[in-house]
């Protein structure tokens, strides 16, 4: 059976990077919020099992898994699961375990970056804490973005076997998840980012 993935369909979020991990693979998966009949938006499917009163273990909040029975949720956890299914992760444990560290720092940037535009509260309007959002985004780009991107630098640059990539001689699913990164970088904040870009030339080029 296909696997099954439940994110919304609008704008790229926390799912995008096990959406990738699927392309990379090319497996058999399902997008069902985007697979409707009509290839409609199909939100009601994410809703039905997030308000299941009767569900034994139920997921907080997409995106999350659905493969042959077993729920998983949280992209990171979806990711740890998912990688040794798919090939983009190798068989060794030491690389198995870093691999699920750099995605669980992928989520805390990722959780900077939403914040930047609600640091109040999700559920309130961006118009609501403009200001609010404009001290949190200089301080994340003065020294938030640095930090994140001089640790990932840092990796590929003392990546031992000099491929190019953050973990062996191989792309595996973290690398994916960092070019979600750049790609995002340079969309939400591309006169920050240029600024800075060319402290980062290793990951730069996996981007590429």
């Amino acid at each position: 059976m296909p696997y099954e993935f439940y994110y919304w369909p609008m704008i790229q979020g926390r799912g995008e990077v096990v959406r990738l991990a699927l392309e990379e693979a090319g497996v058999d998966y399902m997008d069902v919020a985007r697979s409707s009949e009509k290839q409609e938006d199909n939100r009601a499917a994410i809703l039905a099992i997030l308000q299941d009163p009767d569900l034994e273990r139920p997921p907080f909040a997409p995106p999350f898994l659905l493969d042959n029975g077993v729920m998983i949720a949280q992209a990171a956890a979806i990711l740890q699961y998912l990688a040794p299914k798919i090939n983009l992760i190798g068989n060794e444990e030491t690389e198995k375990i870093f691999a699920h560290q750099i995605q669980l720092t992928v989520t805390d940037f990722l959780m900077e970056v939403h914040d930047t535009h609600h640091p109040l509260a999700s559920a309130l309007y961006y118009e609501d804490q403009v200001e609010e959002a404009k001290k949190r985004s200089a301080n994340f780009i003065e020294l938030r973005i640095p930090k994140y991107m001089d640790y990932f630098e840092k990796i590929l640059t003392n990546n031992k076997s000099d491929s190019g990539w953050l973990i062996g001689d191989k792309l595996t699913y973290p690398d994916l998840s960092l070019f979600q990164i750049i790609e995002g970088l340079q969309y939400a904040f591309p006169k920050a980012f240029s600024k800075i870009s060319k402290k980062y030339p290793k990951a730069l080029a996996l981007r590429d």
